[in-house]
């Protein structure tokens, strides 16, 4: 198993820089952040920009690696976004982990355009990933789709990446587990719907099931973030039940918040320091 944390981009840096190290400092494999122009409860909060961030945080740490919580078609363009990840992997010597979904609501329109079905959200995405990992991986690209363009779009030689970043693409519905299940380097998941904690973890189980059906075999990293329905920091005995439970779903890479003072994810930073410095080690001794 592995370990990652998020850390939000509500923070001033000077607040922000010592939580990127603590996260690294403490032994975890890997620190994201939220790539959205708003998030649900946390839109009075201030917000950063994602790769200003990720940019930063990869100057102060050596390590550990970094990305995005996840980035979507919502606001971004393939081409753009791949100056930014060619940026960024660079800075970080090749740290960046891009994770990537189809877009929530809150961000979908809040810049315009029209509103698009989910049939059509889910097309966007597929198109976006396809078309972005052309872009990283070829120098030249053409290419006319229902979503986007680019006309001779050049990565060139020196930053063509092979192989490029990895991609882990996040979703639930069956057409979003087929396209990660072909085209991810991992799987990223929040769990479905559930009226308690019992009815997540068996919307957990249901999708990583599917998507052992889906992959016939073949091995991808799973990704799970462990707070969508109870915040998995409330206490270390919480944190390594949920990590014991998502070992037991084949999941690969469990993914917890860093402790906030109010509001979602509401925490105490001492119990972030008792999972890193107690739990996490025996969990990977086990």
């Amino acid at each position: 198993m592995r370990f990652g944390i998020a850390i939000l981009p509500e923070y001033r840096w000077h607040d922000a820089a010592p939580r990127w190290r603590r996260a690294e400092e403490y032994g975890f494999d890997h620190a994201w952040t939220y790539d959205h122009l708003t998030w649900s409860g946390l839109q009075d909060s201030p917000w950063y920009g994602t790769t200003p961030t990720l940019t930063a945080a990869a100057l102060v740490t050596s390590a550990i690696k970094l990305g995005t919580f996840v980035t979507s078609p919502n606001f971004r363009h393939p081409l753009a976004l791949t100056r930014d990840i060619l940026a960024i992997d660079d800075v970080s010597d090749g740290r960046f982990v891009c994770g990537i979904g189809a877009g929530g609501s809150l961000d979908a329109t809040i810049q315009g355009g029209p509103d698009l079905t989910p049939r059509q959200k889910q097309d966007r995405y597929q198109e976006f990933v396809q078309l972005l990992d052309m872009l990283l991986t070829t120098d030249g690209v053409d290419f006319k789709g229902e979503y986007f363009e680019t006309r001779n779009g050049r990565t060139l030689p020196g930053c063509v990446q092979q192989p490029r970043v990895p991609f882990i693409l996040a979703g639930n519905g069956p057409r979003s587990l087929k396209f990660a299940a072909r085209h991810g380097d991992g799987w990223m998941t929040t769990g479905g719907a559930g009226d308690d904690l019992d009815g997540w973890w068996a919307s957990v189980a249901d999708l990583s099931h599917r998507l052992d059906d889906l992959l016939e075999g073949r091995h991808l990293d799973r990704y799970l973030s462990l707070d969508s329905k109870v915040y998995a920091l409330s206490s270390p005995s919480a944190f390594e039940d949920a990590v014991g439970r998502a070992a037991a779903l084949g999941f690969t890479d469990v993914i917890t918040h860093w402790p906030r003072t109010e509001g979602v994810y509401a925490g105490s930073e001492t119990v972030l320091e008792q999972v890193a410095s107690d739990v996490v080690p025996r969990l990977r001794r086990a």
